[in-house]
């Protein structure tokens, strides 16, 4: 299915609000830049968020996360974002979009936590606790929280990495990722999936919020180690990855995982948003070291 972007603005969004959250029709309501690449995100007044999905591939988010975050948010030992309520398509919009409680915060940086073990084993503390989790599955979750094999992306990953060989190895990149589409997928856990360091916020030099479950769901613990490469500095990611607890074959995976999120994301927006490039550029560069 072709991807779908709507076009909408901040008048837009500020009727829909108005809409059907007449009580909140009041509060000023700023769009926080640059956002995310999957939503615009907007802050109204001192307490509430509002995201919006840019394109189709975030449609479900707004159910995911009002379903599934009240559930999770007790039993993590990170703060995750608290829905208030789900806004429903209209003047235009077409897709449902999503209110939570406002998260102070910094973006965390490898800049500033890169050298940081105390964030690396909390960081490893949460994925621990996320594996651990235990919750029922309802039959019509099933589906839409299934993931599947990281060798799925296998023709996405091969065209971003021809588009990025003027920023890469590309026989570096392909190396990497050949190995890890061939290895055996390990054990299935819950998963964040979208766990790098743009999802997280930081107070106080340490983290102190994981952003960002839409692609939450049941499916291989590697996809959440991309956080070792965009976060973290090698000796840094020995301590995280001793932490963590997963096998060696699940880092070869994970090494594969963050080359391929890296190298589309990079394909898709470095031309256009410098912060998503250093970023990219960043979790590219030490995937490949190890």
């Amino acid at each position: 299915m072709a991807e779908h972007r709507p076009q909408f603005d901040d008048a837009l969004v500020r009727q829909l609000v108005d809409d059907q959250f007449p009580d909140w029709a009041g509060l000023p309501l700023d769009r926080v830049l640059p956002g995310g690449s999957d939503h615009a995100i907007y802050r109204l007044g001192p307490e509430l968020s509002v995201r919006v999905p840019r394109h189709s591939g975030a449609i479900n988010d707004a159910a995911k996360h009002a379903y599934w975050l009240p559930l999770l948010a007790p039993r993590l030992p990170l703060a995750v974002p608290e829905p208030v309520a789900v806004g429903q398509p209209g003047r235009g919009y077409p897709w449902s979009w999503l209110v939570c409680r406002w998260l102070d915060g910094t973006v965390a940086t490898a800049a500033e936590f890169a050298d940081s073990v105390d964030v690396a084993l909390q960081l490893a503390d949460f994925l621990v606790a996320l594996r651990s989790v235990d919750l029922e599955i309802p039959e019509e979750w099933r589906d839409r929280i299934a993931r599947g094999r990281i060798s799925g992306r296998d023709a996405e990953t091969r065209k971003a990495i021809a588009k990025v060989g003027a920023d890469f190895d590309q026989d570096a990149l392909l190396a990497v990722w050949e190995e890890a589409a061939a290895a055996e997928p390990g054990p299935q856990s819950w998963v964040h999936g979208d766990f790098h360091s743009g999802n997280l916020l930081a107070r106080d030099g340490r983290i102190s919020t994981v952003l960002d479950f839409g692609s939450f769901g049941r499916g291989d613990p590697a996809a959440d180690l991309d956080i070792a490469y965009s976060l973290m500095s090698p000796s840094v990611r020995q301590r995280f990855r001793d932490a963590v607890g997963l096998d060696d074959a699940a880092w070869v995976r994970a090494r594969g995982n963050a080359i391929a999120g890296g190298v589309i994301a990079h394909a898709a927006y470095a031309s256009t948003r410098p912060d998503i490039r250093a970023l990219t550029t960043r979790q590219v560069g030490q995937a490949l070291i190890g």
